[in-house]
């Protein structure tokens, strides 16, 4: 565990607390927060996790994103037990499984998912995918459990464009906050119309994954020369540089995940880094915008 002097830790949090996005119900949330895959799945790792949670919310990495599915709800508890105490400092997202997205079992996930946290609400949740679930069934779910105060604004995750449209005509579709979806520099495909269009519809994207999932991508991404020129000129990690470009335009909301400390400061700094417009205009020329529709790159 790396020591990190408590100033510098105020002043990234000062920087992050400041960099924030509204969501369509006005509620502002980090630009940046934590993301949990495959976090608590083995209890020798259980303490490093912990304590970097921690660190990530004082480092203003407030926003904590989750999932049913990950580890069987033994990232959840993790959270649960991370925020302990602290738990209205803490803006909560989970996702509900496609199969336990309908009026069957949407109450009973929810509540189990709250057991596991051990908080009475949650600040946002997703259905992960869309499943065989009819949206109208989905949406009605999402809708009693905000009247009930056990989630305070719902979304989903994993949508193209053709869904998303789907949803916003189904009856009160139009209360859905966001759209978690993977978004890095090495997947750009949501640049040519889902991206534009949740910013016609003022609904923020939220990005998993945003510097690549580990594997030979991620290592083409890190080993670039250009993203390593920059992150030079920058003095900071190919890495930084990478999750900086995701959030470049702030109308992102950018959930990487770190198990160790120093990981999580990083992530945190990033936040910071602000790219030029040539810096942006390099990155283009090797990580090309996308001229056409592709379907959505999921992981």
């Amino acid at each position: 565990m790396i020591e990190i002097n408590k100033n510098k830790i105020e002043k990234i949090a000062d920087v992050n607390r400041k960099l924030l996005i509204e969501l369509p119900d006005k509620t502002k949330v980090p630009i940046i927060g934590q993301g949990t895959w495959y976090l608590g799945e083995k209890s020798n790792d259980r303490a490093r996790e912990m304590a970097a949670l921690k660190l990530g919310i004082e480092l203003g990495m407030t926003l904590i994103d989750t999932a049913e599915m990950y580890g069987s709800g033994r990232s959840e508890t993790l959270v649960g037990e991370a925020i302990k105490g602290i738990r209205d400092s803490v803006f909560l997202v989970s996702k509900v499984y496609p199969h336990n997205s309908g009026l069957n079992n949407i109450f009973s996930s929810c509540e189990n998912s709250l057991k596991r946290f051990g908080t009475d609400h949650l600040n946002l949740y997703l259905l992960h995918w869309r499943g065989n679930v009819p949206l109208e069934e989905t949406i009605e779910g999402m809708e009693k459990l905000k009247k009930q105060g056990k989630i305070l604004r719902w979304g989903v995750s994993n949508f193209d464009t053709e869904d998303m449209e789907e949803l916003l005509e189904c009856e009160d579709g139009s209360n859905c906050v966001t759209n978690q979806v993977l978004y890095h520099l090495g997947s750009r495909g949501i640049e040519f119309d889902l991206l534009p269009w949740q910013r016609l519809h003022k609904m923020p994207i939220m990005a998993y994954c945003p510097v690549a999932q580990g594997g030979s991508l991620r290592t083409q991404l890190l080993k670039d020369s250009t993203v390593k020129k920059i992150a030079e000129n920058h003095s900071v990690k190919p890495l930084q540089i990478i999750l900086a470009w995701c959030m470049r335009s702030r109308n992102i909301i950018a959930i990487p995940k770190a198990s160790q400390a120093e990981h999580v400061l990083e992530n945190a700094e990033a936040a910071s880094i602000v790219l030029s417009e040539s810096e942006l205009d390099e990155l283009d020329k090797v990580f090309s915008r996308p001229t056409r529709k592709v379907g959505l790159d999921i992981v």
